[in-house]
């Protein structure tokens, strides 16, 4: 037996016999499946270390023989209460989990906690626009995905130029010249710091607002969603 240590968010949680519930976890280690036994049982010590919406420390036991770990202790760190506020920041943050969580079976990268947590944060707090936090993570997720938005070129492999204007091709999934289109250097240079910088920094831009529903619209059509 051995054991491990480690910052958790519970990505799904399904009762299980009794009392007991098998929880997929995201570390920053990568994903982790545990069982929390009696976690069901009114004086648990281990429920009130696995909300959702929440980071937690955690220990876990595995041994060689099964890939199911023992969730041993759950300490509650931070819990984001404020995305329980607001119906369309809760809707979006079941998203960003389930997306996460499906997407994290195949690309097991550690990489997943951290865009997760930063969600949670941008969700959390009511300042920051939602379609920040959405696109954002809208650009993060294609990018851990392989897909991740060329802000360089064009879909012909030209260098993007400040006085033109582009649309967003989905079947080149690309930036494509265009008379008509709607992005401009304005959009791609906000899109260059979503997909670099923390939400925190973003939202200390002025005058987003105005040109941020594009962005949000060529983020989630990249991102396939």
């Amino acid at each position: 037996m051995s054991s491990e240590q480690t910052r958790a968010i519970v990505l799904r949680r399904t009762n299980y016999g009794e009392a007991d519930r098998i929880l997929k976890l995201l570390t920053p280690l990568g994903q982790r499946s545990v069982i929390a036994k009696g976690v069901r049982r009114e004086k648990s010590k281990l429920a009130g270390g696995i909300e959702l919406f929440a980071i937690s420390d955690i220990v876990i036991t595995t041994s060689k023989n099964s890939d199911l770990g023992i969730l041993t202790s759950a300490r509650l760190v931070h819990f984001y209460r404020h995305i329980l506020d607001d119906y369309d920041r809760l809707q979006f943050g079941y998203e960003a989990v389930n997306l996460v969580a499906r997407a994290s079976e195949d690309i097991d990268a550690p990489d997943w906690y951290g865009i997760l947590s930063e969600v949670y944060m941008g969700l959390d707090v009511a300042s920051i626009p939602l379609q920040v936090t959405q696109t954002w993570f809208y650009l993060h997720y294609a990018e851990l995905t392989g897909y991740e938005l060329n802000l360089e070129r064009d879909v012909t492999g030209q260098l993007l130029e400040a006085d033109k204007t582009y649309m967003y091709d989905a079947s080149e999934k690309g930036l494509r010249l265009a008379e008509q289109g709607d992005i401009t250097a304005a959009h791609i240079k906000l899109l260059r710091v979503l997909a670099t910088r923390p939400i925190a920094t973003v939202v200390q831009i002025g005058g987003i607002g105005e040109i941020l529903p594009e962005c949000w619209l060529v983020a989630r059509q990249h991102a396939a969603i």
